[in-house]
């Protein structure tokens, strides 16, 4: 925890302590039992991700030397934009392997940030994310989840979610890589151990609910890219399963549908943007299949292109509460 509150004493400068708020919906678990669903804004970040809390505080721990030659990571886009943003705020150059899947909008906020852009395949980038190298790359590698800096820096939202909300009963996060569940996840671990942490993961890529129910890391062979692209990797790592491993109680597994109704029904009652990542999360809350009483889900993100969010929401039916859980 030392590294964690060392995090939130450092990261503030840049990153926003963001809001949680209560989404008015009727839900109830299978046994009848009433739920009570808040979600924590991580979309309103400067980036529109959480990833700024962990790029901050990875970047700043960096000596002169490490950066002479500047920073670089592997992503999707959210966590480009947070080594991106944390690299310009520190003054140093900064480059990006992205995925052929991120989404235009991500790209382009990656641009703007000043970070120069190399394009790869998923594979690849999948391949660099679990060797921590890349020949084409030059300068400091700032892996995307698999760095304890990373990790205790996503972890602060954490810290903030038990002092809005002390009594919560559950938080659900989605699952990409794994830092964010990990790091919200040794949060409650050591400060509210009564608290149950809940991965949520897209149909198309459920390595973590495969790797808990083997009792060991996953290879996800049915993985397909959809517009849920923030979370949902080809496999748990091998390095990141002693942290997950411990903390999460389980993963659930959501339909792509079923996201698609969770962004529809946070535009309509919060008129917030989210993300297919974050949506899976918001899915699994107001399904109340992760528990009674008072559920967080993690509003990871809010990085989709509009003209793809106005087309899966405006596919959706009317939004509801109904709708949204799938009853």
């Amino acid at each position: 925890m030392r590294a964690i509150d060392e995090a939130a004493a450092s990261i503030y400068s840049a990153v926003v302590r963001t809001p949680l708020v209560r989404l008015h919906v009727p839900v109830h678990t299978s046994d009848g039992a009433p739920v009570e669903v808040y979600l924590k804004l991580e979309c309103l970040q400067p980036i529109g991700s959480f990833k700024l809390r962990g790029a901050m505080n990875a970047v700043r721990q960096l000596s002169p030397a490490a950066v002479a030659d500047g920073v670089w990571t592997v992503s999707a886009g959210n966590a480009a934009q947070g080594v991106a943003f944390a690299a310009r705020a520190a003054g140093v150059k900064c480059s990006v392997l992205v995925m052929d899947t991120a989404p235009d909008t991500k790209v382009r906020a990656v641009e703007r940030l000043g970070a120069t852009v190399v394009r790869a395949t998923y594979d690849e980038c999948w391949e660099t994310v679990q060797s921590h190298r890349s020949d084409r790359m030059r300068g400091h590698f700032v892996h995307p989840f698999d760095d304890d800096a990373f990790i205790a820096g996503n972890a602060t939202a954490g810290l903030e979610i038990l002092e809005d909300l002390p009594d919560v009963d559950v938080v659900v996060a989605a699952i990409g890589g794994g830092g964010l569940l990990s790091g919200i996840g040794a949060v409650m671990k050591a400060r509210r151990p009564s608290v149950r942490v809940v991965a949520a993961e897209p149909e198309t890529a459920a390595p973590l609910a495969q790797s808990l129910a083997a009792g060991e890391p996953q290879w996800f062979a049915a993985w397909q890219a959809s517009f849920v692209d923030g979370a949902g990797g080809k496999s748990v790592l091998p390095s990141m399963w002693p942290l997950l491993q411990p903390v999460v109680a389980e993963s659930i597994v959501v339909s792509l549908d079923d996201a698609a109704r969770a962004m529809a029904l946070v535009a309509d009652r919060l008129h917030v943007i989210v993300e297919g990542a974050a949506a899976c999360a918001v899915a699994v809350a107001v399904s109340g299949r992760a528990g009674a009483g008072k559920v967080v889900a993690v509003v990871s993100g809010g990085n989709i292109d509009l003209t793809r969010f106005a087309a899966l929401v405006g596919a959706c039916p009317s939004p509801d509460a109904a709708t949204a859980s799938g009853r």
